[in-house]
């Protein structure tokens, strides 16, 4: 193994000219015929699946968001299901209901779109905190109680969800307990020039009356299943491991957060570093590592002092200046 290296501090995520393992380049390759200028994000999101991780979504309307998820499932060859979160929704409007079947004199259970393995949660904080809470279970158990009975959801089970960060009448701003269900907080800006003028080429090229976003499956869910085994035997050195619980520990003594990074959010970190490393085609994780998972890892989890937001400190500028403090292994 190479001796480790002071890099130079950045959070900048894998580009496109990264080489990745090959079955995740499928991937990437298959979505990118749809989705331009977002290659980063869909590694990001391909990271949390072979974590099985979950994934929060925010970007203003029209960035795509809905679209990757929907094409990522295509390319897994997975069920995908979309709900639009409304202030009106109820817990049943998410998981199914109990009806009586008069002809047979019974109830019966009638699933409600959870029951998916990838399940896009639109406009997530439009809905109510009851409903909102009732993706809790889901999302850590990978199951659903129903009257007293645990429904599981399988170990594939995976949301994405979005929000709008521009509008805030009418909205639910996401729990603590919620956000840490959450693996990343990725932010889906708008398009470069060049991102821009590509998929206006692609579209003025489409055929006339056809707007269906399809591709080819490339991948099962035997493959992702091989994925997570592959990244859960990459090795990490006790240097690294030194490096990352300095990290978490600098997010608590940092005189700007209130609330750090939790001993699970520790856990996760080294899961994902353990898969960036994979899609990188290494059995090694490097500090590198660390830093890239970091700011989609953190920016949900950290909770500053509100005398730090009004000077303008955000939780991405604190993970920076974290990762300026905190040296890597040498």
């Amino acid at each position: 193994m190479p001796e480790m290296s002071d890099a130079t501090t950045t959070t900048v995520l894998p580009s496109s000219t990264v080489a990745l393992v090959e079955p995740v380049a499928r991937v990437r390759d298959a979505i990118n015929q749809w989705v331009m200028g977002l290659d980063d994000a869909l590694v990001m999101m391909t990271l949390a699946l072979i974590c099985g991780g979950h994934v929060l979504l925010e970007g203003p309307p029209g960035t795509a968001k809905t679209m990757m998820v929907k094409l990522l499932g295509q390319a897994f060859n997975l069920p995908f299901k979309r709900i639009q979160f409304t202030p009106d929704m109820m817990p049943a409007d998410l998981i199914g209901t109990n009806i009586y079947n008069q002809q047979e004199h019974r109830f019966t259970f009638h699933q409600g779109p959870l029951f998916t393995t990838f399940l896009l949660a639109d406009e997530i904080n439009r809905a109510p905190a009851k409903t909102q809470s009732a993706l809790l279970e889901c999302m850590q158990e990978h199951q659903v109680t129903v009257e007293g009975e645990q429904m599981m959801l399988g170990e594939l089970f995976t949301v994405f969800a979005t929000q709008n960060p521009l509008e805030h009448e009418g909205t639910y701003p996401l729990p603590e307990a919620q956000l840490d269900r959450f693996l990343f907080k990725l932010v889906i800006p708008y398009p470069s020039r060049a991102a821009g003028l590509a998929i206006l080429k692609q579209h003025h090229q489409q055929t006339a009356g056809s707007h269906d976003v399809c591709i080819e499956p490339v991948l099962g869910a035997d493959d992702l299943i091989g994925l997570r085994q592959a990244a859960n035997a990459v090795t990490v050195q006790e240097p690294v491991l030194a490096y990352l619980t300095d990290l978490v520990d600098a997010t608590r003594q940092n005189p700007h957060v209130a609330v750090g990074a939790s001993p699970r959010s520790a856990i996760l970190w080294l899961k994902a570093a353990k898969a960036m490393a994979y899609v990188e085609q290494r059995d090694y994780v490097i500090p590198d590592d660390i830093k890239r998972v970091g700011p989609p890892l953190l920016r949900h989890r950290l909770i500053l002092f509100p005398q730090a937001e009004l000077e303008g400190r955000t939780p991405d500028s604190v993970i920076d200046e974290l990762f300026g403090v905190v040296k890597p292994p040498r």
